[in-house]
């Protein structure tokens, strides 16, 4: 892990402090387009909120993000990180079929979220930000992983692009993709899986 602003990694302290900023922004920031709170007024949550939920000083959150574009890009991306992250770690678990279908689930339920911080996303991206850069390909890594493994042990087809399959699950988080409609996005997930078990 290495600071927000250089290069050298971060002492103990000041990564458990930026990993607990960065949780409480990714609730609050997510909490507030529901309007279930977050900022006072059921608007988006100030960084003094966000500071204040997180047990830390707004010092220490602007020493490590010294705007809030960057703590809503550096949000985007930690969790991001943590879903391409999950790949190996259930294939170390599971079953590639099993991890295949576990990760999905995953996905899910970061596009949801990323759908609670639309706003903030929108802000960062209107200041000159891309969040967005190099996601499409690190989640197609991650697809590719599972899938590789999948085909490497039968019980998936082997002539499926990763990219194909990224885009069908972010059509399911498209069109199922409210909180209220996850059980009916499991569903069309387990669907999917069927068409990447299949053998034409």
């Amino acid at each position: 892990m290495t600071a927000a602003n250089g290069d050298r990694p971060l002492r103990a302290d000041a990564r458990r402090n930026r990993d607990l900023v960065l949780a409480s922004a990714m609730r609050l920031l997510s909490d507030a387009s529901s309007g279930s709170g977050g900022g006072g007024g059921g608007g988006s949550p100030t960084l003094d909120s966000i500071a204040k939920d997180a047990g830390v000083g707004i010092g220490t959150l602007y020493r490590h993000f010294p705007t809030r574009e960057a703590l809503v890009e550096a949000v985007y991306r930690n969790e991001l990180t943590a879903v391409c992250d999950a790949a190996p770690a259930l294939l170390d678990e599971l079953a590639p079929v099993d991890a295949t279908r576990a990760w999905m689930d995953r996905y899910i339920d970061f596009m949801i979220a990323k759908q609670g911080m639309a706003d903030a996303l929108r802000a960062v991206i209107a200041s000159g930000g891309n969040p967005y850069a190099h996601s499409r390909d690190l989640l197609g890594s991650a697809i590719k992983l599972l899938l590789d493994a999948g085909a490497a042990d039968g019980a998936l087809r082997k002539d499926v692009d990763a990219d194909d399959v990224l885009v069908s699950i972010s059509g399911v988080a498209l069109v199922a993709g409210e909180p209220s409609m996850r059980e009916q996005a499991g569903r069309l997930l387990d669907l999917l899986l069927d068409g990447l078990r299949y053998k034409p």
